[in-house]
C-alpha cells in the first residue's frame, strides 16, 4: 500500500531512515532527526509515516490501548501494567534489550482522545515520562526518565487506517549504533506489522 508523504515538501532537517513495504498491505516511512544537544549526544526523535489496510482507526486505536492485549502480541514487553497513583493513572512498562544490554523500563501517562479536524476523525493518542515516588528505579534496569510518544490514527478512506507517530526516548547507558539502527530500520516496520496482525486477531477474540 502506499504510505505517507510529507505535505511541505521538504524534509529537512529530517531525512528518510527507510521506507519498508512488508506486504500488500502494510508501509511504513521513517524519519530520524539528531537531536541538538551541546554535547554529541547520538539520539535522534523519529517520525512515522504508515498504512495499516483492513485495520480500522477504530480497531487500531483499541489495540494500542489495550495494555493486557499488547503483552500477547509485543514480542519485547517484559512487564506491563497501569495503576492509579494520588488519582492520577500511571503505566509501568518494562522492554526487553537484547543481551548483554540492560532492560529499560518506563513510568509514563498518556490519553487517548477522538478529534475532529475539518470533518476528519482522528484518534489521538499522547504519552510521556513521569517520575512517582511509588515508582522507584529497579535494581539491574536502565529507567528512561526522558520519553515522549505522539500517535494519529485516521481513515485511509476505504476499510483501513493511516498513522502518524513521533517518537522520542532516551534510553540512557551506552547504545550501540547498530542497535540504533536496527530500531529505526526494523523495530518500526516491524512493531507495526505486529500491531497490523494484532488488529485482526484482536476483532476475532472480542
Amino acid at each position: 500500500g502506499a504510505g505517507f508523504s510529507l505535505t511541505n515538501g521538504t524534509r529537512s532537517p529530517w531525512e528518510m531512515c527507510t521506507e519498508a513495504a512488508c506486504n500488500t498491505s502494510l508501509s511504513c516511512v521513517t524519519f530520524p532527526l539528531p537531536i541538538l544537544f551541546p554535547q554529541q549526544s547520538g539520539l535522534y526523535e523519529y517520525k512515522v509515516f504508515g498504512g495499516l489496510a483492513d485495520c480500522p482507526p477504530e480497531l487500531c486505536a483499541d489495540v494500542y490501548m489495550d495494555l493486557d492485549f499488547r503483552k500477547q502480541w509485543d514480542q519485547y514487553v517484559k512487564e506491563l501494567y497501569e495503576k492509579t497513583y494520588d488519582g492520577e493513572k500511571i503505566i509501568y512498562w518494562e522492554v526487553k534489550y537484547p543481551f548483554p544490554l540492560s532492560n529499560r523500563d518506563y513510568v509514563y501517562i498518556r490519553e487517548c482522545r477522538v478529534m475532529d479536524v475539518d470533518g476528519r476523525k482522528i484518534w489521538v493518542v499522547l504519552a510521556q515520562s513521569v517520575s512517582v515516588p511509588q515508582c522507584p528505579e529497579k535494581p539491574g534496569i536502565i529507567r528512561v526518565k526522558s520519553y515522549k510518544q505522539s500517535l494519529a490514527i485516521e481513515s485511509d478512506g476505504k476499510t483501513g487506517s493511516k498513522v502518524y507517530m513521533y517518537y522520542f526516548d532516551n534510553p540512557g547507558g551506552m547504545i550501540p549504533s547498530w542497535l540504533v539502527n536496527w530500531a529505526a530500520k526494523s523495530g518500526v516496520p516491524t512493531f507495526l506489522k505486529d500491531m497490523q496482525k494484532a488488529c485482526h486477531n484482536y476483532s476475532k477474540s472480542t
